[in-house]
């Protein structure tokens, strides 16, 4: 194998690349991101191009990144298909609306769902990840993560579906699970650096619960009757909180 090659592989391996190739879960992919024809769509890391393909049958406006030069130069030639050998994470998200569809490298997961999260034209984000990663944010395991919380008044986070690990080359350890990221028409609360300030005193963890953590500031009677409203028990662990109690909580608190 050539120098290259193997860096290549080595680059893939550390970043924990498999390859989609199902064709049902390709399908699956695309039928969750909801792409109409004339979408301006950014495809994360073409690969081989078999997301690819897929996507340019959806719409004409594609514009897809693959670091490695050699794979973005063996892409196939499609229509209204924009081939950038460049990094997407340094990409400038694009003014207009559009959305993003990638499957993408697990060790990369957290850098490019933070970029999509930064992008304020950005409407959808579909995202190929780890089964266990699309669960814990989008409260599948029963428990909500303080990133899910805290972007929740803006983004809607979904659990768009499950891939079988033997749709990937090469065969990972684990399933793929379809993270899906929608943008609000407008969010669901008007200060938003307020509501975050509030997110993260509340998974401070201080008291051991979340009413315990919340009453050290709003005071024992009112939050009790907060949580009295939402029908929350005193003892609730902060990560059993969903959205909805959660944005309650803000509401009756905070006003």
């Amino acid at each position: 194998m050539a120098p290259y090659r193997q860096e290549h592989a080595r680059t893939r391996r550390a970043f924990g690349q498999n390859f989609l190739t199902g064709a049902q879960s390709l399908r699956q992919v695309v039928t969750a991101a909801d792409i109409r024809p004339g979408d301006l769509v950014y495809e994360v890391g073409a690969g081989r191009g078999h997301l690819t393909a897929e996507l340019a049958r959806r719409t004409r406006r594609l514009v897809t990144y693959e670091v490695d030069p050699a794979m973005a130069a063996a892409l196939p030639a499609l229509p209204g298909l924009t081939v950038r050998a460049e990094d997407f994470l340094r990409a400038v998200p694009p003014a207009e609306p559009f959305a993003v569809v990638g499957n993408i490298p697990y060790g990369l997961t957290s850098a490019v769902v933070e970029w999509c999260l930064g992008a304020p034209a950005l409407t959808t984000a579909t995202l190929v990840t780890q089964l266990e990663y699309a669960r814990k944010r989008t409260g599948d395991y029963g428990r909500w993560s303080r990133l899910t919380i805290r972007t929740w008044p803006v983004h809607a986070w979904e659990l768009a579906g499950r891939l079988p690990r033997t749709a990937f080359r090469p065969v990972p350890a684990v399933d793929g699970g379809i993270l899906r990221l929608r943008r609000r028409p407008a969010p669901l609360v008007p200060g938003l650096a307020d509501w975050r300030r509030f997110v993260d005193l509340g998974f401070t963890g201080v008291g051991g619960s979340l009413q315990a953590t919340l009453q050290r500031r709003y005071g024992p009677r009112r939050t009790a009757a907060a949580f009295r409203a939402v029908r929350l028990a005193p003892d609730v662990p902060v990560g059993r909180v969903w959205p909805e109690q959660w944005l309650i909580l803000y509401r009756l608190l905070t006003r």
